[in-house]
């Protein structure tokens, strides 16, 4: 037995067995690596057995440590192969590696959130929740609810417009969810995939206040009420009830612009009207407000929950 990084022949090379020993590892690993190409091998005795250079222990350390993290053969020979000459491909290998173990466990936390959802269920709603949860992916993609809203959305809304747009309406799925969130997630994909009623007497989709917007007007109008809507929300932060102040004139004024009218008293109750009679996406926001609401936490305010708020604002000065 040779001793600790020594070789027994007398060209100073090491047979498989030693360098596996010496590694202590087995002879089926190294030949593994020697196989991928990911470990060269010096050259081969009479017999035809192979043959390693002692720095071959080192290398064969190396590739073991990547392979250990995780990393995929491919990877692990592209590293190896460049290692002396770029830091980069080690740095950009190692956070590849790091997404795929988040995206894996996201989508264990998911299942997990999804599985114990239908064990905490009563037996009468556990086939139902069952079906709900199953139809979503893991992690669940946002890409029902973006085609939901791109369809609801005027269809000459300029394409930046659009995106900041689904930006706000369009939850992220949480990426550590509770039971609720998993339910409330996958009852937004159900909603939104129901199909919308047709005939005479459906109720067309797009507010009555929003109808005048061409491709223009639509950018300054959402862009306008997202601005209104982060006005609101700071003052429910602070729970503020519903009150006249900048959130409420950004809201009035976005419209007003739109609609190329003066805010005055007669546009306002004329504007309430029309909001109170609008289409209402309540369901949809009331989900959302679930997934905005960390654990043990106040639910964020949404675009949902902040139009309200800005409409019995509006309404209340003009009760009174």
């Amino acid at each position: 037995m040779p001793a600790s990084g020594s070789a027994s022949t007398t060209d100073g090379l090491w047979t498989i067995g030693e360098l596996a020993e010496q590694a202590g590892t087995t002879v089926k690993t190294v030949r593994f690596y020697s196989d991928k190409g990911l470990l060269p091998q010096r050259g081969r005795s009479v017999g035809g057995h192979r043959r390693y250079a002692p720095d071959a222990l080192e290398r064969l350390a190396f590739i073991r440590s990547l392979r250990n993290l995780g990393l995929p053969v491919p990877e692990v020979r592209r590293i190896v192969d460049e290692q002396a000459g770029s830091q980069g491909v080690l740095e950009d290998a190692v956070a590849g590696q790091l997404r795929t173990l988040g995206s894996r466990m996201s989508a264990l936390r998911w299942q997990e959130s999804a599985l114990r959802l239908v064990q905490e269920s009563a037996p009468a709603e556990r086939a139902e929740r069952l079906r709900l949860v199953g139809a979503l992916g893991t992690p669940p993609n946002t890409a029902p609810l973006a085609g939901f809203w791109r369809a609801w959305l005027p269809p000459r809304m300029p394409s930046k417009a659009r995106a900041a747009f689904l930006d706000a309406a369009v939850p992220q799925p949480p990426d550590a969810p509770s039971p609720a969130q998993v339910l409330a997630f996958a009852q937004l994909c159900a909603l939104v995939s129901r199909p919308c009623p047709t005939g005479p007497a459906a109720h067309p989709t797009q507010p009555a206040a929003h109808r005048a917007a061409g491709a223009r007007e639509s950018a300054l109008l959402y862009a306008g009420l997202a601005e209104a809507y982060d006005l609101a929300a700071l003052r429910m932060r602070a729970d503020a009830t519903p009150e006249a102040g900048d959130a409420l004139d950004c809201f009035v004024a976005t419209y007003a612009n739109v609609h190329r009218c003066r805010d005055t008293p007669s546009f306002r109750r004329e504007l309430a009207r029309q909001l109170s009679a609008d289409p209402r996406l309540d369901g949809y926001w009331e989900l959302v407000a679930v997934l905005h609401t960390p654990q043990g936490g106040h639910p964020e305010p949404t675009p949902g929950t902040a139009h309200d708020w800005l409409l019995a604002a509006l309404d209340t000065p003009l009760a009174a």
